[in-house]
């Protein structure tokens, strides 16, 4: 039998060494390649959380509009990868299509659920606020489920977004009225 004391250290070890032996992670421009996975970690999110409003799996071709779609406009969509596995995505849509909103966008960001609690999104979150300012983007919107989603708000704040209010029950998911908090950074 191990003490407590020797388990612990046995776990640390452990987790040192798959650090140290995981191949680098990677941040770039998502290409069409990487839509599939992107399709599937956010049905993942879809079909078993409420942090989505969306409450049907999207098809790949929905995936292919949006990303035709924001390398029209030249907005950013990125993913973090390791070697051929996407980790996670990021992207900025127009917050509404009128021309004074123009500088104006709304976030998404997602990470495979195995990718979650390694500090990965805040990287992946650093580099598409790095990209939205590259390409002259004024403000970014953040719209987050009321529910479910408290490391998503947490990091928002800790990259400086600043809570502009709360809507309540507008929208239903599994049932169950739920609602969302409107946060926004001046970049």
């Amino acid at each position: 039998m191990v003490d407590s004391e020797t388990r612990w250290r046995l776990v640390r070890r452990q987790k040192q060494k798959s650090i140290t032996t995981e191949p680098d992670v990677f941040i770039r421009t998502a290409e069409p390649a990487d839509l599939p996975q992107i399709k599937d970690i956010y049905n993942f999110y879809i079909q078993n959380t409420v942090i989505t409003f969306d409450d049907k799996p999207l098809h790949l071709s929905y995936w292919q509009e949006k990303h035709d779609h924001l390398r029209k406009l030249e907005l950013p969509f990125l993913v973090m990868h390791r070697e051929s596995e996407v980790l996670g995505f990021a992207l900025v849509s127009p917050w509404r299509q009128k021309s004074g909103y123009q500088k104006i966008v709304e976030n998404q960001i997602y990470l495979a659920a195995a990718a979650t609690g390694k500090h990965l999104g805040g990287k992946l979150f650093d580099a598409l606020l790095d990209a939205c300012r590259e390409v002259g983007i004024k403000e970014v919107i953040a719209i987050i489920a009321d529910r479910g989603a408290q490391a998503s708000i947490a990091l928002h704040k800790k990259k400086g977004f600043l809570e502009q209010g709360h809507l309540a029950n507008v929208a239903v998911r599994f049932g169950r009225p739920i609602g969302s908090h409107l946060l926004a950074l001046k970049l």
